[in-house]
């Protein structure tokens, strides 16, 4: 047993990796077909959906892959 318990680093940084992409494209479609007919509270959720999943598809990986690995 590791220091974080038995974890499986490389299926949660795929996951991860993934659950970010989805929150991207949630986030980029929804503005791109949507246009300006939202309120601006819609599309500020929308955006900040867009920006979570870059942030998590660049983090992830790094997190899981390498840095938790590293220091077990």
């Amino acid at each position: 047993m590791g220091r974080y318990g038995n974890l499986d680093y490389p299926t949660l940084a795929k996951r991860s990796t993934l659950a970010s992409f989805a929150l991207f494209v949630v986030g980029a479609l929804g503005l791109a077909l949507t246009g300006s007919s939202l309120p601006g509270w819609e599309q500020a959720l929308l955006f900040d959906a867009e920006v979570a999943g870059v942030l998590g598809i660049l983090l992830c990986p790094l997190v899981f892959g390498i840095v938790l690995p590293l220091t077990e």
